[in-house]
């Protein structure tokens, strides 16, 4: 158990350290990161200026460990549009996404995990047709063309919801539905799979002829194995609901980290979406390790096993 966790613990460094890599020759790899930032009316004189002030005069190594170390204690430099710390700011706007995620991914196992269960335990019957067709829908069908179908039918047209906004619980409804579409998909195909898969294991053949009841095969048996690959699909949805909801934070005007994303690269503010990048980063390489962990205190083949 411990070799297991402390080689999952390196390997999230090594992938951190690699994201830092990519995150600061983003900008550099296209050309001049002055050029980029600065307005295209700008002047050759406040190019140059603003080239020094920024320190991309400096040899390229010099600037990776400053940005380096800086990254390590949280300092990811000063926001060029809002003039202040970047930090602050996506701390301030963490708690919107935070909200947003958790609706969605709440959302998403509510409705896929009965759907699948059932659809394991009765393949073929309506309600399996049912959950293929939400699993097929969900994994299908784009998240913002989803999220201007749900503005137009339950805010302009039936005005249930508001469309934008952060205002009411009710405001969280629309976009958490249109960000949890996809993950519901997935959770109802992987459920199903694994129910179906672990229905005909010889253990579950062996519990029958015990005489054990159904109840007890599938709440002790099926169920619990069925939530070890649950778990992990779990983790990594979450993480990709907290960095991939830049689409939906900007059409439902949500007040979270992909919307000041978006809005950071309209204004060239660079500076401002490597701190989002890394942080994110941190975050869901976070959430990876501690999907890990969980997956070895659920399965016992790793922790005795690695």
């Amino acid at each position: 158990m411990q070799r297991y966790l402390l080689s999952r613990f390196f390997q999230s460094v090594l992938v951190l350290f690699g994201v830092l890599v990519l995150v600061f020759f983003m900008v550099r790899i296209t050309g001049d990161p002055a050029r980029l930032m600065m307005p295209r009316e700008a002047s050759p004189e406040d190019i140059e200026e603003f080239r020094h002030r920024m320190g991309f005069d400096r040899p390229q190594i010099v600037q990776f460990l400053d940005f380096l170390s800086g990254a390590v204690v949280g300092d990811f430099g000063d926001s060029l549009h809002y003039m202040m710390p970047a930090l602050p700011l996506i701390l301030e706007r963490l708690p919107a996404t935070v909200e947003l995620a958790s609706v969605s991914l709440a959302f998403a196992v509510i409705v896929a995990v009965p759907l699948g269960l059932i659809g394991g335990f009765r393949p073929g019957s309506l309600w399996d047709s049912l959950g293929r067709a939400i699993g097929l829908f969900g994994q299908s069908v784009p998240n913002f063309w989803l999220a201007l179908v749900l503005i137009i039918v339950f805010a302009v047209k039936l005005g249930w919801f508001p469309s934008f906004g952060r205002d009411s619980p009710k405001s969280v409804v629309l976009p958490a539905i249109a960000l949890g579409v996809f993950s519901l998909g997935r959770l109802v195909r992987l459920t199903r799979s694994a129910v179906l898969e672990i229905r005909s294991e010889d253990y579950i053949r062996t519990a029958h002829s015990k005489g054990l009841s159904p109840r007890v095969i599938y709440v002790k048996h099926v169920l619990r194995n069925a939530a070890i690959s649950l778990v992990s699909v779990i983790g990594v949805q979450f993480g990709y609901m907290l960095g991939g909801s830049i689409y939906i934070e900007t059409i439902f005007s949500w007040p979270g980290l992909g919307r000041l994303a978006a809005d950071s690269i309209g204004v060239r503010d660079f500076p401002m979406v490597q701190a989002i990048a890394v942080f994110t980063s941190v975050v869901v390489v976070t959430l990876n390790l501690l999907t890990d962990v969980a997956y070895a205190l659920i399965d016992p083949r790793i922790r005795y096993g690695e």
